[in-house]
C-alpha cells in the first residue's frame, strides 16, 4: 500500500471510529508507530480536523465527514457481487435493500470505472445451483427469524429434524443466523432440550413470532460462539490410495486422521452416528472397506444385499 493509499485508509477509519490509538492504525496497516504519526500530520496539514487525545488516541472533530469515496474497478466489482449474493441468499427486504444499494453504487461510479467494473464482472458469475440460491419458503422463514432476533421476541414452530423423522414442537430464544455449508442455519435456546441448539430454516414448518420477550445471554457473540463438539463416535475406514481426494472434498469437515499404511490408507472419521457416512461409504464401492464399528459394517452389508435382490 503506497503513501497516498494508506492516509486515504487512515481518514476511513477515523471515520469509523470515535477514537483509534496510533498503535492500532500501525498494526492494521502493517508499519511502524513512527509512520503513522507522519500520516496524521499530513492529513491535519490538508485540513482534516483531527484531534489528539494523550493516552487515548485519535479522533475526527465531531460533525466533520469525510468527502465521498470513490471506488476502483475491482472495488466496485466486489460490492456489486455482494450484492448478487444478497439477492440470492436473504429474504425479500434485503433483496430490495439490495437492489437500491447496487443502483446508488453504480450511479457514483465514473464512467470508466463503471465501464471497467462490468467488463470484469462480465468474467465472472454466481452459478444459480440449488445449494446456491435460498428458496422461497426458506426465505420467508429467514424474514421472520431476523426480525424476531432484533426484537428479542421467542418463535413456536413444528420442527423436522430429518426427511424421515417425525415431526416436534419446539418454542425457542433465536441468538442468530448461520450460513453452514449452503443452509441457513438458526441458533437458538431450545425450551425443550434446555440448552442451545442449532436448527435448519428448511425443516421448520408453521413457524409463528410470540409475543414473549427473551434476553440474550450476557456475553453471548455469535461470531465468538463454538457449539459442542458431540462427534462421539470413532469410525475406521481402509480405503485405496487413490481415493484420497475424494475422501477429503465429500466428508473432510468429519476426517480426524489420515495414515498410510501397506499402499493403502486408514482414515479415521469422529462422527455423531453411523448415517452420517453410510451413503458416503457406499459410494465409493469396492475402494474402501469400514474395519469399525461392526454396526457400521453391518449396515453397509445390508444396504449391499439389498441392492444385489434389486439388481
Amino acid at each position: 500500500m503506497n503513501k497516498t493509499d494508506r492516509q486515504l485508509a487512515v481518514m476511513l477509519e477515523l471515520q469509523r471510529h470515535k477514537v483509534i490509538r496510533a498503535e492500532d492504525l500501525a498494526a492494521q496497516f502493517e508499519t511502524s508507530v513512527r509512520t503513522i504519526y507522519r500520516d496524521i500530520q499530513a492529513l491535519s496539514e490538508m485540513g482534516i480536523p483531527i484531534l489528539a487525545t494523550t493516552g487515548h488516541g485519535y479522533s475526527l472533530m465531531e460533525g466533520y465527514f469525510l468527502p465521498p469515496v470513490t471506488f476502483s474497478a475491482e472495488e466496485a466489482v466486489a460490492l456489486l457481487m455482494g450484492t448478487d449474493f444478497i439477492e440470492q441468499r436473504l429474504d425479500g427486504e434485503y433483496v430490495a435493500i439490495a437492489k437500491s444499494a447496487q443502483r446508488k453504487i453504480e450511479a457514483v461510479l465514473a464512467q470508466p470505472v463503471q465501464d471497467e467494473s462490468m467488463r470484469i464482472r462480465e468474467t465472472m458469475k454466481l452459478l444459480h445451483t440449488d445449494q446456491s440460491v435460498t428458496g422461497v419458503k426458506e426465505k420467508d422463514v429467514l424474514g421472520q427469524i431476523r426480525k424476531a432476533i432484533l426484537e428479542r421476541r421467542k418463535i413456536k414452530m413444528t420442527y423436522q429434524k430429518k426427511a424421515e423423522d417425525a415431526t416436534s414442537q419446539r418454542e425457542i430464544a433465536p441468538y442468530g443466523l448461520a450460513l453452514v455449508q449452503g443452509h441457513w442455519t438458526l441458533v437458538a435456546y431450545c425450551e425443550l432440550r434446555q440448552d442451545i441448539r442449532h436448527f435448519r430454516l428448511s425443516r421448520m414448518i408453521e413457524l409463528s413470532v410470540l409475543d414473549k420477550r427473551f434476553a440474550m445471554p450476557q456475553g453471548f457473540n455469535l461470531n465468538d460462539y463454538r457449539p459442542k463438539d458431540d462427534r462421539i463416535l470413532h469410525v475406521l475406514v481402509q480405503a485405496d490410495s487413490d481415493l484420497l481426494s475424494t475422501v477429503l472434498d465429500s466428508t473432510s469437515f468429519y476426517v480426524e486422521k489420515i495414515e498410510e499404511k501397506e499402499g493403502c490408507l486408514l482414515i479415521h472419521f469422529r462422527v455423531r452416528s453411523i448415517e452420517e457416512l453410510l451413503h458416503p461409504i457406499l459410494s465409493w464401492g469396492g475402494k474402501a472397506e469400514v474395519l469399525e464399528p461392526e454396526l457400521l459394517r453391518e449396515r453397509v452389508r445390508g444396504e449391499i444385499e439389498k441392492m444385489i435382490k434389486r439388481y
